[in-house]
Order: C-alpha cells, then structure tokens, then sequence
C-alpha cells in the first residue's frame, strides 16, 4: 500500500516540446506540460471541454526519451507522484509550484 500513498497517471498531450537541461555531472532533466480535457454537458446540455495544465519533471533515462522522441502536441501516458516546492524571484517574491516527478512514460499514436 505505500506506494499508492502518492501516485498519479495522466493520459494528455504536451504543450510544447520539452525543455532538456543537462547537469555538470552529465545527468538530464526533462521539463514539460500536458494537457488532459474532461468533457461534460453543463446545466443547459451543452457540450463543455475542462482543460487541465500539468508541469512534469522526467530525469535520466526518461529525459533523454523525452529528449529524443517527444514534442508538442504529442499524446502521452505518464506515472509519477505529485512534488511540491518554492523559489525566490529575482524581485524577491516566494512562489511555489507543484509538479508530478514521472517515473514511467508511455507515448501514444503515430
């Protein structure tokens, strides 16, 4: 049961091509976005898309297939676990952001 504790899985299709940075010690990291839409019929029975954004974060092996094989609009599964963390802008203000760190990847169609 641990490690359903924090587990996600999103099937949805990338927003731009991944952002790959590679690490003084030669490891990669992989940034990207998905996409996933919900659709329902609303109090009027009128089709409606919900459009949700996810940050994912891949390192290693998973950011050089996301390096090689994955760009915009391309539909993908991926499993991982939600991460939160903060940062400081260059004006000094605090933010925070929530990411799902992949731990499997699967790509879709064509």
């Amino acid at each position: 049961m641990n490690s359903l504790k924090n587990k996600v899985q999103l099937i949805g299709n990338l927003g731009n091509d991944p952002e790959i940075i590679t690490l003084e010690n030669g490891s990669k990291l992989a940034k990207f976005s998905i996409a996933t839409n919900e659709t329902y019929k609303n109090s009027n029975g009128e089709k409606v898309t919900d459009t949700q954004w996810h940050n994912i974060v891949a390192w290693g092996k998973l950011a050089e297939i996301s390096e090689d094989f994955l760009s915009k609009g391309k539909e993908v599964i991926i499993e991982g676990k939600l991460t939160n963390r903060s940062y400081e802008t260059s004006d000094g203000e605090k933010r925070y952001i929530t990411e799902i760190k992949c731990n499997e990847l699967l790509m879709l169609g064509k």
